[in-house]
């Protein structure tokens, strides 16, 4: 019989559905799939082959969150329900309080930063609670982790994410041109410099197939994170692209007109062009890609430069995100019963989880690793 009960609050989304589909077989899980709409939560819960019981209308904003868990008898809750750029941590408290382990997918650079703030509450409560489990930072940082040692002194992280044909959900979208154009910090050459969202735009290319793509500056956690973590640094830049050159030389254009003031915000063009990028899904690559470049000085006392590469095709690119709150769950399930416990308190979700461990979680579907 399952004994470990793992909400997933928008569990139904773009992000939620792939992780929802990834535990449903796990039988250490009583999984229950969340979000404001039954019906949607029913179809998906049919879909899996799981009793109509185990979907739930849930409001992540209910001032009753907190007692509902409880009564349910959740024991983690992976919230999945964004933008999560401007939200408090309401949902989190509320697992806390009711005893849960929580963790999300965030990738606001504040919320995912901040959410230490906890961290003396989970410790009280005896939960694990994390934030940023995804691509950034449990992902990338792993990445830094695992080549770290080749290093006497690592200087400089330069990393980014070139996605397939499939478009992000509508709330993903949301929280990508909450900062289009809009000031940020980033640590350069030394020093802290302002750029702006989806500007300062690159070329780079990746490994075959995806080859060249179009990237622009993005405002994500690990840019806050990674000098903490890693002393000694000098630039840490994180660049995204979009499939299509001519979507992504759009954003660009429309970056800049906030940058410069014509604009206030890209986010009243989130839906229109949510349904355009859905439309244009068929004429573009199904193959995205995530590098990881680091530079400093090796062990024997010379420049070292060592990249690390993630290619994903059929547009499975989305499901990478998805693998750290899987592993986790997994984890906290006891299916993984040879991993160092998890910590009890609230942290980024950074020096949780190996590569090794992220990918395993991402098997049986076409995602590749170019090790460096």
């Amino acid at each position: 019989m399952a004994h470990h009960t793992i909400l997933v609050l928008g569990g139904y989304g773009f992000f939620g559905t792939r992780i929802c589909a990834a535990l449903a077989g796990n039988q250490d899980i009583h999984l229950l799939v969340a979000g404001r709409d039954a019906a949607r939560a029913g179809a998906l819960t049919a879909q899996l082959g799981l009793p109509p019981r185990q979907a739930l209308a849930l409001d992540a904003a209910a001032p009753d969150l907190a007692r509902r868990l409880a009564e349910l008898g959740v024991d983690t809750l992976i919230h999945t329900a964004g933008p999560f750029q401007g939200q408090d941590y309401h949902v989190a408290r509320a697992a806390i309080e009711a005893g849960a382990n929580y963790i999300d997918l965030a990738d606001g650079r504040d919320f995912v930063a901040g959410i230490a703030s906890l961290d003396d509450l989970a410790r009280q409560r005896g939960v694990f609670v994390t934030s940023g489990a995804s691509s950034l930072p449990a992902l990338s940082s792993a990445v830094v982790d695992r080549y770290l040692p080749r290093f006497r002194q690592l200087a400089s992280i330069r990393h980014g994410i070139a996605s397939g044909a499939r478009a992000p959900g509508i709330a993903t979208m949301a929280g990508i041109f909450s900062y289009c154009g809009k000031p940020f910090q980033r640590l350069a050459g030394g020093r802290q410099q302002t750029t702006h969202g989806w500007l300062d735009l690159q070329r780079h290319r990746f490994a075959a197939p995806v080859g060249r793509r179009l990237l622009g500056s993005c405002d994500v956690p690990d840019l806050a994170l990674f000098p903490q973590r890693y002393p000694g640094l000098d630039t840490v830049t994180f660049h995204a692209g979009f499939a299509g050159a001519p979507g992504h030389l759009f954003v660009w254009a429309a970056a800049q007109l906030v940058r410069l003031g014509l604009l206030r915000s890209l986010l009243p063009l989130v839906r229109p062009l949510h349904a355009i990028s859905q439309w244009v899904e068929p004429l573009v690559s199904d193959k995205g890609a995530m590098f990881v470049t680091l530079q400093g000085t090796g062990l024997d006392g010379l420049p070292l430069t060592l990249t690390w590469q993630l290619l994903a095709a059929q547009n499975h690119g989305p499901h990478i995100p998805c693998g750290a709150s899987i592993a986790l769950a997994n984890r906290l399930a006891g299916a993984t019963n040879n991993d160092t416990p998890l910590p009890r308190g609230a942290m980024p979700c950074v020096g949780l989880l190996t590569v090794e461990n992220y990918l395993a979680a991402l098997q049986g579907y076409d995602v590749t690793e170019v090790p460096a």
